[in-house]
């Protein structure tokens, strides 16, 4: 059913248009709210007042770090370490204790090592 009636042919194309202009204005307006949530801002204004509060958290976790990697330096069992890593909570925190631990046996292994000497001396040291 084709209509020659050009007036006719104007409305149903002025009335289309209408309606793809609604929906790119409603398409634009889902758009805005996604864009300027009125709580991301808040949220972002809430991280800006909790940062001084968070900076000092974080420097109190270097410090504990610290006093932690110094007691690690005094404890020269591998068992104390296992245990140690064990009841750990925090990343960091195991992370210092397995290089702890990584260090202790290496230092094990050294120990046990034997000592670069020519042939002639094991030999005489056996006698």
């Amino acid at each position: 059913e084709a209509t020659l009636d050009l007036p006719e042919r104007r409305r149903i194309r002025s009335a289309i248009r209408e309606l793809q202009r609604q929906e790119l204005q409603r398409d634009e307006e889902t758009l805005a709210s996604k864009r300027f949530r009125p709580e991301r801002s808040s949220h972002r204004q809430d991280n800006k007042e909790n940062w001084p509060q968070s900076r000092r958290l974080e420097e109190e976790q270097q410090a504990a770090l610290a006093a932690l990697s110094e007691q690690l330096e005094a404890i020269t069992s591998v068992e104390e370490l296992t245990k140690l890593l064990r009841a750990a909570g925090e990343y960091e925190e195991r992370k210092l204790i397995r290089a702890a631990i990584r260090k202790l046996r290496a230092e094990e292994i050294e120990g046990e090592a034997p000592f670069p000497c020519s042939r002639g001396e094991a030999l005489e040291s056996l006698r």
